[in-house]
């Protein structure tokens, strides 16, 4: 007799992706960023970032350089000094910039400075990276790609979505769904604006000059993307951070409750209104708003003020009007990281 023969059962196994450290610096007009995230992919191969350091400096590279064209000496020195920090942390962190794990990009004030090669020699020399001085239509990109990962946790909308990164020297504005559709970069942004209309206070005749600009540049940008398509309003950055901050009430930074707030067009544009007419000590009070942004944020909210109003007139006859803002903390940080992953 054949002694009967007992059969396991196989449990099919979830292949495992390896997990990849990264490293993603963002070098902007006002502010140089550092992300260091560990990337993986899902079964579906989405990928991943598991936050490990975030840190953010205010070091206005951009200084002056909408007037002078070239990058101001001592902003310069103090980018650089950061730049050395951040190469220290991500050897502490495991992270080798020099084998390919890292990508650093500059953005608004590199492009614009003339003497932008002292800037990339310095970091090349602290980092072993090649800064890349990218397009505006490849920072828009990027943008948009890191936008994506905030978007997974957001119900999904019945079209194509525009992703505004409202920066010190450029502002993106990305119309897309999975992926971009049409992009364009404009020449503004807080510290431009700043400098160019609001540098001795936020007057009438200063204020008209400037929304004039912005409402220009806006009717420039609307040739190449198609504001009246947008069914859903999405900002990233530290200006449109701080007006959702302001509408919400909040007393400090929140990351948690920043990061996919959804407010109505109208307690975003009376947040912009309150915050460009400020006082310094209104702006002194506001626990979420850095020291370094407060001479900046009226020009930002300035901005963002004329963005929605924009948005909001060319989809109001529309199938899908654009009534709120969404704010996503997921931002080019985020999309440079990804795109490490892309390239190892």
């Amino acid at each position: 007799m054949t002694p009967a023969t007992s059969v396991t059962p196989v449990t099919p196994v979830t292949p495992v992706t390896p997990v990849t450290r990264v490293a993603a610096i963002d070098c902007g007009t006002n502010t140089i960023r550092l992300l260091v995230a560990d990337l993986e992919h899902d079964p579906h191969g989405t990928p991943r970032l598991t936050q490990v350091h975030r840190d953010s400096r205010i070091v206005r590279l951009g200084l002056g350089v909408d007037r002078t064209g070239r990058l101001d000496p001592a902003a310069l020195a103090r980018t650089l000094e950061a730049v050395s920090e951040y190469a220290e942390a991500c050897a502490g962190l495991g992270v080798d910039l020099a084998s390919g794990h890292g990508r650093f990009v500059a953005t608004s004030a590199t492009r614009d400075a003339d003497n932008r090669e002292d800037f990339v020699d310095g970091v090349r020399a602290l980092t072993g990276l090649e800064p890349e001085v990218v397009s505006g239509q490849e920072e828009a990109r990027l943008s948009f790609a890191g936008s994506l990962l905030g978007a997974q946790d957001r119900a999904p909308v019945p079209g194509p979505g525009l992703v505004v990164d409202l920066g010190g020297g450029s502002t993106e504005l990305i119309l897309g769904d999975q992926a971009p559709l049409s992009a364009v970069s404009l020449d503004t942004g807080s510290v431009r604006v700043t400098e160019r209309h609001l540098a001795h206070g936020v007057t009438p005749r200063a204020e008209d000059a400037a929304r004039a600009e912005v409402r220009a540049l806006l009717a420039h940008g609307a040739e190449s993307v198609d504001l009246g398509r947008a069914t859903a309003l999405v900002g990233l950055a530290g200006t449109i951070t701080t007006v959702t901050a302001h509408a919400l009430g909040l007393e400090r930074f929140d990351p948690e409750a920043l990061n996919g707030a959804e407010i109505s067009t109208e307690a975003a544009l009376a947040s912009c209104e309150a915050i460009v007419h400020s006082t310094p000590a209104e702006r002194e009070s506001w626990g979420y708003l850095l020291p370094g942004r407060r001479d900046v944020i009226a020009a930002g909210a300035l901005v963002w003020s004329e963005i929605i109003t924009c948005v909001v007139q060319a989809t109001a006859s529309g199938p899908h009007p654009v009534t709120t803002t969404v704010t996503s903390l997921n931002d080019i940080l985020d999309g440079i990281a990804l795109s490490v992953g892309e390239r190892i």
